[in-house]
């Protein structure tokens, strides 16, 4: 399954009850300063940074560097000064307005479907470096990301978020790595969003199995890192 695939690592700041936005799906950042910081440390580690359609318009990220100190340190790595821009959209739907295609900077890819109506693929061809339908109706991510390997030179591949669309790489048994940040407070709701949304697994043979490494407390947040279990061959 992960021949020739990137290495895939997720990043997430999460309520102790589980949720990364309100349950009227709404985001207003919620974790510390800290944890902003790790995100843009994980960014500098990536060749490619990802989101789906919905996160990019309801945070406005721009998908960026963080800044001189991280782009100092993507050059010691070998890595370009910013990420390549990945953005998911099943149906081609995401505004080309967006603020994200305002910001030249590096290049912005978009994974889509067939569903894409030609008006939409028209329009985000021209605000994007490319667009790929990867699949008819659903999007074929691990086709997808050995495309990206293979075109644009991923070996790491960061997801942002969100729910829907890291639920999807679980299923598919896709994520290596899983960063969490649990945040101190609680929000509620049978509607609020978690890190893992969509169809979800129906039964714990099937459930995504990960191992937990040593955690670290900043404050009042715990820091988590879930590394993806081997199958047995």
């Amino acid at each position: 399954m992960k021949k020739n695939l990137p290495f895939i690592f997720s990043n997430f700041a999460m309520t102790a009850d589980g949720k990364i936005a309100f349950a009227n799906r709404e985001f207003t950042p919620f974790s510390s300063r800290r944890d902003r910081g790790h995100m843009m440390e994980l960014r500098a580690t990536s060749d490619a940074v990802m989101c789906g359609a919905r996160t990019i318009e309801m945070t406005e990220t721009i998908l960026g560097n963080g800044g001189e100190k991280f782009r100092k340190l993507r050059l010691k790595r070998g890595l370009a000064e910013f990420p390549l821009r990945v953005i998911v959209s099943g149906s081609g739907s995401i505004n080309p307005a967006a603020n994200i295609f305002r910001m030249r900077f590096s290049p912005i890819v978009i994974l889509t479907t067939a569903r894409i109506p030609n008006t939409n693929l028209k329009k985000l061809r021209a605000v994007a470096d490319e667009v790929k339908i990867c699949g008819k109706t659903e999007i074929n991510f691990p086709a997808a990301f050995r495309w990206l390997r293979e075109k644009w030179k991923v070996r790491r591949l960061l997801c942002e978020g969100g729910g829907e669309l890291h639920g999807a790489l679980i299923r598919s048994d896709l994520v290596d790595e899983l960063h969490l940040t649990i945040c101190a407070k609680i929000f509620g709701g049978k509607n609020a969003p978690t890190f893992a949304d969509g169809k979800g697994i129906s039964n714990l043979a099937g459930a995504a199995q990960f191992k937990l490494q040593p955690a670290q407390r900043a404050g009042d947040e715990l820091f988590v890192i879930l590394t993806r279990q081997k199958h047995p061959v």
